[in-house]
Formats: C-alpha cells, sequence, structure tokens
C-alpha cells in the first residue's frame, strides 16, 4: 500500500515539476517578457522561484497605477481571494485616498495582523514599483508598460530565494504552488477594475 502511494507522490509531483509549474510561473506572459531583465532581478542571487506573469488591461497606465499603490492587507485588499489574503474583507471596488500615496520604505502588509510583507525600494510614477524584504531573498516587481493610447500590458514579477528549514520549508512549498491561485486572481481583479474606471473616464 505504501509503495503505491509513494508511487502517486512521485507521480503529482513530476506533474507539478514538469508541466504545472513551468506554466503557472509564466501565465500570461510573452517570450520576451519572460526573459527579459527587469528591474530588480539583481537583488536576489539564485533564487528558487522566478515567476513573471502578465496581462493586457484596456486602460491607460494613469487608471491602473491607482489601484496597484493602495495594494495590502487591510488596505484595498489584494483583488483576489479576500477569505484567504484579507481576512475576509472585501477587496475595494473604489479607489481609496488614504492608500493613493507612495514613497520608499512604505511597508505593504500581507497579513491581517501586518506583521509579514514588504517595502518599497524604488518606483517611478505610472511605470512600475519594486517591493523588497530588506534581506535581498525576495522581490516583487510591478510594471506598466503602455501598448497604445488605450492598452497597457501590467507585468508581475516575482524573484524568490527559499529558506530549506522548517517550518519556513512547508509555507515554500506551499507558496510554490499555491501562488499562481492568488497571483492570476489578483491580475484579473486589477484588469476589471483599472477597465471599469477607463470606461466610466471615457463616457
Amino acid at each position: 500500500m505504501w509503495s503505491v502511494i509513494a508511487v502517486v507522490i512521485v507521480g503529482l509531483v513530476g506533474i507539478y515539476a514538469l508541466v504545472i509549474r513551468p506554466w503557472q510561473v509564466r501565465w500570461g506572459a510573452t517570450d520576451d517578457e519572460v526573459q527579459r531583465a527587469m528591474r530588480g532581478d539583481d537583488l536576489v542571487q539564485k533564487p528558487n522561484f522566478v515567476a513573471t506573469r502578465a496581462i493586457t488591461i484596456n486602460a491607460r497606465p494613469e487608471e491602473i497605477w491607482p489601484w496597484l499603490i493602495q495594494i495590502g492587507s487591510r488596505r484595498a485588499g489584494w483583488y483576489s481571494h479576500d477569505l484567504l489574503d484579507n481576512a475576509g474583507i472585501p477587496s475595494s471596488e473604489e479607489l481609496l485616498p488614504e492608500f493613493q500615496h507612495i514613497a520608499i520604505d512604505d511597508f505593504i502588509p500581507f497579513t491581517p495582523d501586518q506583521k509579514n510583507g514588504m517595502w518599497v525600494k524604488e518606483f517611478d510614477p505610472l511605470g512600475w514599483i519594486l517591493w523588497w524584504d530588506k534581506k535581498e531573498q525576495s522581490t516583487w516587481l510591478w510594471w506598466l508598460e503602455p501598448l497604445d493610447a488605450e492598452h497597457t500590458r501590467l507585468i508581475a514579477r516575482m524573484r524568490v530565494r527559499y529558506v530549506w528549514t522548517p517550518p519556513w520549508l512547508f509555507y515554500y512549498l506551499l507558496f510554490d504552488a499555491g501562488d499562481i491561485v492568488m497571483m492570476s486572481t489578483c491580475l484579473l481583479g486589477i484588469k476589471r477594475r483599472a477597465e471599469n474606471l477607463h470606461q466610466s473616464v471615457a463616457v
């Protein structure tokens, strides 16, 4: 019986490593977007997790930027699965004036208790934001790239070097497989909100 279970586990791990993982770490991204060097790539050396996700939004950078800078737990939320990443508080469907200011070293809380998160390392208004953990173990880049007057590419890149000791080992294993669930929904949530704003401005 245990041999059968072991075979099943090995098979599932193999499917994830060979099929699912290569797809999920580049969800929506083009070959060029995956391969290009981007801001912050030099901070995390020998990362175990490098993910470049992207989505095309029918809106201008100035209509997307406000949704990005208010992200965070107990802020505007993550536009994702609120029960899991925002203590069940619905992510905002509106722009929140109190979170429309961004500065270097701002703390972006990832958890409702405000104890875990990243800091703004640098940014270019309407262009990009780079978060980091101040330990050079993880970075998260948000990049806005105009395609034309009405469409913008939103690219999110994460680079993480894992800690291979408990309890972090278990966290990173879960993160590696589950991050795409949050990130894909988050990108789609930003897209919907920014496009709604674009349409309201165009009316």
